[in-house]
């Protein structure tokens, strides 16, 4: 590690590993970092663009309950627990890891936006940043997916004289009372906002690419692993990344159960084209709506990276576990099989392993 910290040259501060992102992929790198002995501020550093502690997590609806969270695994070193299960997630989890930060002395910079990566001098990367820019001889990237959320196109969507919005700005059910919703979108987040919704809305209808596919039995390791597996298998061939939870189908529940009895989660196919007033098939089928929500999940946040001309021919970045193949001082935490709670834990600790072994077979450039 370099035992001469943190080094101002020309406004160019100098670490051995910068961490992007302050969410569950970068505390966990951030406490392993500690753990394999480097010191914050002075051998590594963790920028995060958002205002407060809590990741993406302090931007969920309200009406998303700790109680209805799914798979929130905690961070290494530090147990979640007493949290009221009534509580919105937001609130409980950002409480969390505002402590983890506190408990182990990470001292995140925030808010700091990074705009872009480039290649340095002597082998280290240029980190740009709003705070000044960052020499470093690794990165950690834990950036996630929430400050991309993806908008399908679709032909007349400009006419649509209703509103459209997207998952990253669901303001709760209460806002739609009243109102003709169509949802877009066969995950998690699609189903909970139908079933939310529902109560209050005049109407909803449910629109998917494909048919959902359910799955009855216990979400259990095996299936877990073999779900993540397939990402993983994406990702070592270049493509880009789908979520874990794409494969794995949604949990048949009791919700879910009464939901589809209900007639909430009656599904239809992809509509063709967005009217003025609704949207509409080839068949003839029209639906009216005043609103269309777009539960059409999210992209990696990557484009600082461009500079580096990471992306394989299929669109993706090519990674064996967390490394960048191109690039070995690059590691991605967070990105497709480890976009889980646990499975950012799990990488964090592999990235950093692998970055104490890098950094020890490159000599310091003085």
């Amino acid at each position: 590690m370099n035992d001469i910290g943190v080094r101002d040259s020309a406004d160019v501060r100098e670490v051995d590993v910068v961490v992007i992102g302050a969410g569950q992929a970068g505390l966990s790198s951030a406490y392993h970092l500690r753990r394999a002995g480097f010191e914050p501020e002075r051998d590594f550093v963790v920028l995060d663009h958002s205002p407060r502690p809590g990741g993406a997590w302090q931007f969920r609806w309200p009406s998303l309950t700790y109680g209805k969270v799914h798979g929130m695994h905690a961070l290494p070193g530090l147990e979640l627990t007493g949290a009221d299960p009534a509580r919105p997630s937001s609130e409980v989890i950002a409480a969390y890891f505002a402590s983890y930060e506190e408990t182990f002395d990470l001292r995140v910079r925030r808010p700091v936006d990074v705009r872009a990566v480039r290649e340095g001098d002597g082998g280290r990367l240029l980190v740009e940043t709003s705070d000044g820019t960052w020499s470093t001889r690794a990165l950690i990237n834990a950036t996630g997916t929430w400050d991309r959320p993806f908008w399908p196109r679709y032909p007349g969507q400009e006419t649509f004289l209703g509103r459209q919005l997207h998952t990253a700005i669901y303001p709760g059910p209460e806002a739609f009372r009243g109102q003709r919703v169509i949802v877009v979108g066969g995950g998690a987040s699609g189903t909970q906002h139908l079933m939310e919704i529902a109560p209050y809305a005049a109407a909803t209808t449910w629109v998917t690419r494909r048919p959902p596919v359910y799955n009855e039995g216990p979400f259990d390791e095996n299936l877990g692993r073999a779900a993540v597996a397939l990402v993983d298998e994406r990702v070592r061939a270049g493509l880009p990344p789908q979520s874990v939870v794409s494969v794995t189908g949604l949990p048949l529940n009791d919700a879910i159960r009464q939901a589809r009895a209900d007639g909430v989660l009656d599904r239809l196919p992809m509509f063709d084209r967005i009217t003025p007033s609704g949207v509409e098939w080839d068949d003839g089928r029209r639906v009216d709506a005043d609103v269309i929500l777009w539960a059409t999940g999210f992209r990696p946040a990557i484009e600082h990276l461009a500079p580096l001309k990471l992306r394989a021919p299929g669109g993706g970045i090519q990674a064996e576990d967390t490394r960048v193949v191109a690039d070995p001082r690059i590691h991605l935490v967070g990105y497709g099989p480890s976009a889980s709670t646990i499975g950012a834990n799990r990488a964090g600790r592999a990235a950093v392993r692998d970055i104490k072994r890098l950094l020890a077979e490159a000599p310091v450039a003085v």
